[in-house]
């Protein structure tokens, strides 16, 4: 099977210092730990369809709700929650926001 590669620039090097340290305690080159990292991240990741299934149970519709259309367009809105944001949240502004709702 054909490998890629992958480069990562803008490391702060003390992140970078923490890294090694990690993988010579396991007695692994850097690259073959964070490899393994990469590899536990992925396959914790539930498959779409999975999700979907999953989420399926929770978003049935009550019995007001008979239109299919409108049915999967709920479903399909629920599955879009379980994908990464398209861009980084700002929790600080989250957290201020949430703040000044709260009495």
């Amino acid at each position: 099977m054909p490998m890629g590669s992958l480069t990562i620039r803008n490391i702060d090097e003390d992140l970078k210092r923490k890294l090694q340290v990690r993988a010579a305690r396991q007695g692994l080159s850097m690259e073959e730990d964070l490899r393994r990292v990469l590899s536990g991240l992925v396959a914790e990741l539930p498959s779409t369809e999975k999700r979907a299934a999953a989420m399926e149970d929770i978003v049935r519709p009550p019995p007001a709700i008979v239109d299919e259309t409108e049915m999967r367009e709920r479903l399909a809105r629920v599955v879009a929650l379980g994908r990464r944001p398209d861009e980084p949240i700002d929790w600080k502004a989250v957290s201020d926001e949430l703040h000044d709702f709260l009495p």
